[in-house]
């Protein structure tokens, strides 16, 4: 897995627009974990720190920290919730000051390559005792990610775009597990069938995730045309119901380590 040299720009209102269906397997992993004496816990990737927020709760006597490279998200963050640490960083450099007793990670480590060397060094962070909870989409097989791989592979786009695509950096399962040893290591993978709802929905999806970087790196006659050939094939891929709704199924990996 090649490093991520990349970083988007993220909009926290695209982001947003399918709130419900992206945190939602936040707040599983987070029912997923533990109880524990937890005295510092941090958010990589926490973006507007709506998870960051309910960590929170979780865990009231904990020092809290959000950190998310995006300074527009931490914006957002710092104006809705109180209390808590928002650092802006780079998960690349960053390294916490102290050991982590609870390390959460929901949709933020797929955007970094290199997870071989990434993982243990998370794991490294990790205080005696320690849980790290982690969740990473794994649809690089699926109509959303291909589609717009197979258009930018075709050679009419800049190389900035073709490279600025997130190609699959996940590893296999027991990967992840002897990367993270010896805690024990709890795993699964859950497909969400999400329903949604508006005019060419699976578009706006994946413009506020996967291809932000794509659109950057586009002109605006390369974007429209970029943009044109997706919507159609995504139509085709996910074809609306007679309802209106289009369903979109989304895999997703889980891990619970605790040392």
């Amino acid at each position: 897995m090649a490093p991520s040299t990349h970083r988007p720009r993220w909009d926290p209102t695209t982001y947003l627009r399918f709130a419900d269906h992206r945190t939602r397997p936040g707040i599983e992993l987070i029912a997923r974990i533990p109880d524990l004496d937890a005295r510092t816990v941090v958010d990589l990737g926490c973006g507007t720190g709506h998870l960051t927020a309910i960590l929170a709760d979780r865990f009231p006597g904990a020092r809290v920290v959000g950190m998310d490279s995006s300074a527009d998200m931490l914006a957002r963050a710092k104006s809705e919730h109180r209390g808590i640490e928002w650092v802006c960083a780079d998960l690349a450099d960053w390294e916490p000051d102290a050991p982590v007793d609870l390390l959460f990670s929901n949709a933020a480590l797929h955007w970094l390559g290199d997870h071989e060397e990434l993982i243990p060094r998370l794991r490294g962070w990790m205080a005696d005792g320690g849980v790290a909870a982690i969740q990473m989409p794994d649809n690089w097989r699926e109509p959303t990610h291909r589609i717009p791989a197979d258009i930018l592979d075709d050679g009419t786009w800049p190389a900035a775009a073709a490279e600025a695509l997130m190609r699959d950096r996940l590893a296999s399962p027991a990967d992840y597990r002897r990367w993270l040893q010896p805690a024990t290591v709890d795993l699964w993978e859950t497909t969400y069938f999400q329903v949604l709802t508006g005019e060419d929905p699976v578009w706006g999806w994946v413009t506020g995730s996967v291809l932000r970087p794509v659109l950057e790196a586009l002109d605006d006659d390369e974007r429209t045309r970029f943009a044109d050939r997706c919507r159609s094939a995504y139509r085709d891929a996910y074809p609306a119901g007679s309802d209106g709704t289009t369903l979109l199924p989304f895999r997703r990996l889980f891990i619970v380590a605790a040392v």
